[in-house]
């Protein structure tokens, strides 16, 4: 039986482990999934055939690690071919990725790297964004990333970059709170100038998901369950965000697909007792 909570806006990042489960064709509380645009570009087996057939029950969001976004080379056309045939395949309603960088000409790094915050990177990635959306015929919706470093040369905040990267591009915003409430705490600012300085009619999406502790800093795992921190976060920010599709992402110590279920129940919670007072005019 569904809950009380109307859980239509939250959905669930799609894991390998939960399809066993899925394949029973079993009522759940997600209302749409996300799927790792990378894990299906490649395939032809199970994990495709897995996507086409949850396809037909609910809607998808794509959301990519490996465009290369902030490149200085490019992005590679091969990808987005790739990227391309995928789209057309699942029809999602969201396509995603993340402001980094992921590889040089000749190494893929396996991880999302941070930009320096500064003009020259700014235009680099503008260039880039434009150059993808026109060639997939798609809006792009980017991510903010986690760090754990910053750059001498940086001449503006991470929240001023991420802003000026969809006003000047016309990209979408995924705004992940918990990678808010991580570099806030590893670089020490109050995470709520950075959320008080998105422009919320650019946000898309919204990630929620909890790091791991270090001691020395924050880690972004996606292995733990969402702090209480980030769960603040959102409550602050819910009655801004309740047309804004919100995902669950868990990405190790993946537990029982009812569990993350029971974490989906709770945002659609907190998205149903908050009092909208603003609606995006652009990804409504």
């Amino acid at each position: 039986m569904r809950s009380q909570f109307h859980s239509h806006k939250v959905g669930l990042g799609l894991r390998p482990p939960h399809y066993p489960y899925l394949e029973t064709s079993p009522t759940t509380e997600v209302a749409w999934f996300e799927a790792v645009s990378e894990n299906y570009m490649d395939s032809r087996g199970r994990p495709l055939e897995m996507l086409t057939a949850l396809r037909k029950d609910y809607p998808l969001a794509l959301h990519g690690v490996g465009m290369n976004i902030g490149s200085a080379s490019g992005v590679r056309i091969e990808y987005l071919n790739k990227l391309r045939d995928l789209i057309d395949r699942v029809e999602p309603f969201i396509v995603s990725d993340h402001i980094c960088w992921t590889a040089t000409s000749h190494q893929n790094m396996h991880d999302l790297l941070p930009l320096p915050y500064t003009q020259e990177s700014l235009e680099c990635l503008i260039e880039n964004i434009d150059f993808v959306q026109n060639y997939l015929r798609t809006p792009l919706v980017l991510e903010n990333v986690s760090t754990y470093l910053s750059f001498r040369a940086n001449e503006m905040t991470e929240w001023e970059f991420v802003a000026e990267v969809s006003k000047r591009s016309g990209c979408g915003l995924l705004l992940d709170i918990n990678n808010v409430y991580v570099n806030s705490y590893n670089h020490g600012y109050d995470p709520r100038t950075y959320l008080n300085a998105i422009p919320l009619e650019r946000v898309a999406q919204i990630h929620l998901a909890g790091p791991t502790d270090k001691g020395t800093h924050l880690f972004d795992t996606h292995a733990e369950d969402i702090p209480d921190a980030v769960w603040s976060l959102f409550k602050t920010l819910a009655p801004k965000i309740r047309h804004i599709p919100v995902c669950i992402e868990r990405d190790d110590n993946i537990p029982d697909f009812r569990e993350l279920e029971a974490e989906i129940l709770k945002a659609a919670s907190i998205l149903e007792k908050s009092n909208e007072t603003a609606r995006s005019p652009i990804f409504v």
